[in-house]
């Protein structure tokens, strides 16, 4: 007999996977690679609109592969934990016999200064 624990952990990681079963999200998680990016940034990086990548990111954030900081007015999505690309990586690796490219990662947005109101 098995230990709830154990089916548990296993009905999580199930449910971890079957997230990052599609593509567009797997796509999203490299595009976010280590680094923290913005909406936008994910939107260039990985050619998907603005309403696909916010659908996916929502359901990537329910199941913690990804999380959220606000700075300002804008959110920044980062994964959950980088050690899922060398995990990604390693599986590409064994499908296909060379490790996964993780996709370029894209250039920051550039944010206009504010100049000073003068009167």
């Amino acid at each position: 007999m098995q230990k709830t624990e154990d089916i548990d952990n296993r009905e999580r990681l199930a449910r971890f996977l079957k997230v990052l079963g599609d593509s567009n999200r797997l796509g999203i998680a490299l595009s976010i690679g280590k680094e923290a990016r913005s909406v936008t940034e994910i939107v260039r990086a990985s050619g998907l609109s603005q309403t696909l990548v916010s659908f996916h990111l929502r359901i990537m954030r329910e199941a913690n592969v990804v999380r959220t900081e606000r700075h300002g007015h804008f959110i920044y999505y980062s994964l959950s934990d980088t050690s899922l690309l060398e995990v990604l990586s390693r599986l590409s690796q064994m499908l296909n016999g060379k490790k996964l490219l993780m996709e370029k990662t894209p250039e920051p947005v550039r944010r206009p200064r504010l100049k000073a109101w003068r009167k």
